[in-house]
């Protein structure tokens, strides 16, 4: 494909060289360049691209795309020749910003697969990935050829690639849509981030479906959003980037997030004023299981079963029953799938004891361990025990703030490692300490996160529930930079095998 073909929809000036040139593949990291390239430059939180130039150049790259040409002339010690000389070797093109002009041209590189898929977004604080799945099971077990690109993975018909990012880098998500559309898949449901708004991953793709889940202030701080108004505004960048929107009514941020919008719009919640809305939940419990049961009122009318737990399951089951009222699914093959549904990580309950439920989350700041552990109280559990650490290299005050919730919502904490990544995990465990403390709780500090699963298994109790908090999905502990396998459902098996009463 010609420079002048990757280029077409976007604003820029060439500076050097002819855009008729051949271009054998995109990249924006220099150490994968090779000879006929075209070399982005990125401005990244920690490595600026523009000072990669001199060795995209000795790769023997094709063309480069940057934001400042004096970095050209750094780099090669020469000025950009001006005019445009068509025996240039490396055509020189200059972007207003990189990143946005990556995502189009890696989308024509790849011939604009999303045109060729159903596309579903799904954005919001929480319950972005519990939807996702929702909507993946019930189309699927409806007939439809499915892929999914999310915080967990991205599943490509038999293939699941574990992920990086919620949302990928533009290039390698226009990759994985390129697979599906090749493999003969009919649609994709994925999460898409805020961070994927702000630096425009998903820019040159009109979205035939986007969801809105619900808001609430995250992701706020160094290398994430300035402030809350940046945050929100990421979010509602979805509405003007699809034809259909699904929103949660009940979110008190429901009128800034709409606002602007720039398509049709339906609204689900918890009331009649909503297009579909839940009637007469009731929570339920049985044999180490829990659900939720509600009806169905507005656009859909029947009763259904939900195999996860909370409130906030009914409103992700809601999202996801929307959008799949759109595809025509029918009341059956919904409530099969969701009766059976189970998501990695996401209030995902292992099958050890009849006498009490253990679940693995994804929780792993303050606010959502609050939403989760307030959510399992309704249960009205015997105890409501919770274990849990908080990461390495990041802000120290969530720790306080995580001993505190943990203190305030659970009857016992386990105070224990994540991925303490650099730091050390006794210095962490002391900083959760002092929230605990302040909170008035009971905890217990066990330092190594397997011995701490032995713990709260060999002394639960009859009617306990007990939630392992944090990893979730993740199969790995991040110790001094370097992951270590660790997946918490191998360490409850293993403590199942070699405790034969736990069954």
């Amino acid at each position: 494909m010609t420079l002048h073909n990757l280029l077409s929809g976007l604003d820029y000036e060439c500076l050097q060289g002819s855009t008729d040139c051949p271009i054998r593949q995109i990249h924006s990291d220099s150490r994968a360049l090779k000879a006929g390239d075209l070399f982005i430059c990125i401005s990244g939180f920690k490595q600026d691209g523009h000072d990669f130039i001199a060795a995209a150049m000795k790769a023997g790259v094709r063309a480069i795309v940057l934001e400042t040409e004096t970095t050209y002339h750094a780099a090669v010690g020469a000025p950009i020749c001006r005019p445009p000389s068509p025996a240039e070797n490396v055509s020189i093109i200059k972007v207003a910003d990189s990143r946005h002009a990556m995502a189009l041209i890696a989308a024509n590189f790849y011939r604009h697969p999303a045109r060729e898929l159903k596309t579903i977004a799904i954005t919001g604080t929480k319950g972005k990935t519990t939807t996702a799945y929702m909507i993946h099971a019930i189309l699927t077990a409806a007939g439809y050829k499915v892929g999914l690109i999310g915080t967990i993975e991205v599943i490509i018909g038999a293939r699941r690639i574990p992920a990086q990012n919620t949302t990928p880098e533009s290039v390698l998500l226009q990759r994985y849509l390129r697979e599906m559309a090749d493999a003969g898949l009919d649609m994709v449901v994925m999460e898409t981030a805020s961070q994927g708004f702000k630096l425009h991953r998903t820019a040159g793709i009109l979205f035939d479906i986007g969801i809105f889940t619900n808001l609430s202030p995250d992701h706020i701080g160094h290398g994430e959003h300035a402030d809350f108004n940046e945050y929100l505004e990421c979010k509602r960048m979805l509405f003007r980037q699809c034809r259909t929107g699904f929103v949660n009514k009940d979110d008190a941020y429901y009128e800034q997030i709409i606002a602007g919008h720039g398509c049709e719009m339906f609204t689900y919640g918890m009331g009649p004023s909503a297009d579909l809305y839940a009637l007469d939940m009731e929570l339920y419990r049985g044999g180490g299981d829990l659900g939720v049961r509600f009806r169905l009122g507005g656009l859909m009318n029947f009763s259904l079963s939900v195999a996860m737990p909370g409130r906030y399951s009914v409103k992700n089951s809601l999202a996801a029953l929307l959008c799949c009222h759109h595809f025509g699914v029918s009341e059956e093959i919904i409530c099969r799938a969701l009766m059976h549904i189970k998501v990695k990580g996401r209030v995902e309950m292992l099958n050890v004891s009849d006498d009490y439920t253990l679940l693995i989350d994804y929780a792993h700041n303050a606010m959502s361990l609050n939403s989760l552990l307030m959510s399992l109280r309704e249960y009205g559990p015997e105890r409501l025990v919770c274990l849990f650490g908080c990461g390495g290299n990041r802000d120290r005050a969530r720790r306080h703030e995580m001993g505190l919730v943990g203190a305030r919502r659970a009857d016992l904490s386990i105070i224990t490692s994540d991925n303490p990544r650099d730091e050390d995990p006794a210095a962490i465990i002391a900083d959760i300490r002092a929230g605990s403390i302040a909170g008035g709780g009971a905890f217990v500090e066990i330092a190594d996160r397997r011995a701490a699963i032995a713990y709260v298994l060999d002394t639960a109790r009859p009617g306990d529930i007990i939630v392992l908090a944090g990893k979730g999905h993740e199969d790995y502990q991040e110790i001094k930079g370097k992951k270590y396998p660790m997946d918490e459902r191998e360490i409850v098996e293993a403590w199942k095998k070699s405790t034969p009463t736990s069954s």
